[in-house]
């Protein structure tokens, strides 16, 4: 028998903390949001729940659990007492009802749709998606009768003169990957309220801290959390926040197919988000200043990052997001493939990797990492270049960052 006053570890897990006399501001809400005051063992963080399975005391305590819904778990496929922190964590951060935690960004974006779409439905993307979001919907939702379209990104008529009696999502990242174009999030929502089709935006590149896709009408927003929310490059994950009735037909699907994270994951997670604010900061000064030193660069064409005031999208930017993040694209002045990638390989700090939102800075071309077997003409109508780079910026000195882009393209 327990000899400790230590609280009930599926009560304290599960009861929201209370109500603060005045919106937490993003810092606050990264460190405490979700969290019980008082967890088991006294512990100041959440215990790990290593268990596939939550026994019972006796057969009318399973009736209660059915019957009256009690905060409690039952299998592990169904859910985890640090998963939930987790959950409500992410959805205080982004200001919605209700989040549900995924293996992956790309076993959200599969979970939600496929606990929204029917045979008949159709799908509205902006054209700038992740290659993989595109290949999902296009090769394999479109088999089971749920059609497929891509409009010119950030191109809202066209967007809206797609829009048929059968179409149910409206989807947009923002900003996009790698081209970082900007959607004015109120005027996709406002179209989708209009014409009653539901809105998803991917926000993965921008996080809760940067963008707040929920307050201005967006149905649902996604997240890789691999990225930003994580923030460590340490974990695989993937959320989908928003209003809890619309949540519900999700959070039962992942219980159907499994697409669930581990509980040493939903640790890591909580751990990242708890620094998430500061990170970000880092990430959105050290973005701004490699953006900024690669535009005055003589061997660099061009620069995509929505905080330069040469960006097209540079004032929905300004007016929608506290910070673009730091990721900055930019173009190689006269060089063909191999010639972008002697930059790539002369730099010293980045890693050469396909992913980004960690502390550790990344480095790519996107013609290799991604789009290697895509034939010319895809890549072109792709607007994938032979001489464009992605950086991710860490959390490094930005002095240091610059250093090492000068001395790579000076190399070059």
């Amino acid at each position: 028998m327990p000899t400790t006053n230590a609280p009930d570890p599926a009560r304290s897990s599960a009861a929201a903390p209370p109500t603060p006399a005045r919106p937490a501001g993003p810092s606050t809400a990264a460190v405490h949001a979700g969290e019980a005051r008082e967890k088991l063992g006294f512990s100041i963080t959440d215990p790990i729940f290593a268990s596939s399975t939550y026994t019972f005391s006796d057969t009318q305590s399973i009736i209660d659990f059915i019957e009256e819904d009690h905060p409690r778990e039952e299998y592990g496929r169904y859910g985890n007492p640090g998963e939930r922190v987790v959950e409500r964590k992410l959805a205080a951060l982004e200001g919605g009802e209700q989040a549900v935690l995924f293996s992956s960004g790309m076993a959200a974006l599969v979970g939600l749709l496929m606990a929204h779409v029917s045979a008949g439905d159709e799908i509205i993307f902006f054209d700038e998606c992740y290659h993989r979001s595109r290949e999902f919907c296009r090769k394999h939702l479109t088999r089971f009768g749920v059609g497929f379209r891509e409009v010119k990104t950030c191109d809202y008529a066209a967007m809206e003169a797609a829009i048929t009696p059968k179409t149910k999502f409206l989807v947009s990242e923002s900003p996009t990957n790698p081209h970082l174009s900007v959607v004015d999030i109120e005027r996709f929502a406002d179209l989708g309220r209009r014409r009653g089709v539901l809105t998803l935006i991917d926000a993965t590149l921008c996080t809760p801290y940067n963008l707040q896709p929920l307050a201005a009408g967006v149905d649902f927003v996604l997240h890789s959390a691999t990225k930003y929310l994580g923030g460590h490059n340490d974990l695989l994950a993937g959320t989908v926040i928003g209003r809890a009735e619309l949540m519900e037909p999700v959070r039962n699907l992942r219980g159907i197919m499994g697409g669930i994270n581990s509980p040493h994951n939903a640790y890591l997670l909580e751990r990242g988000l708890k620094t998430l604010a500061l990170r970000m900061e880092r990430h959105n000064a050290n973005g701004l200043a490699v953006a900024r030193f690669l535009e005055s660069h003589p061997k660099v064409e061009r620069v995509l990052y929505p905080g330069l005031e040469s960006h097209p999208f540079h004032d929905v930017a300004a007016r929608t997001m506290r910070g673009c993040g730091g990721l900055v694209t930019f173009f190689i002045k006269d060089a063909d493939w191999r010639q972008t990638a002697n930059v790539v390989d002369a730099a010293k700090i980045p890693r050469i990797g396909p992913s980004l939102g960690g502390v550790e800075s990344l480095i790519e071309q996107p013609l290799v990492m991604s789009y290697w077997n895509y034939t010319p003409a895809e890549r072109q109508a792709f607007r994938i270049a032979d001489n464009m780079i992605r950086m991710a910026c860490g959390i490094e000195d930005a002095d240091d960052l610059v250093a090492d882009l000068a001395q790579a393209l000076d190399r070059a």
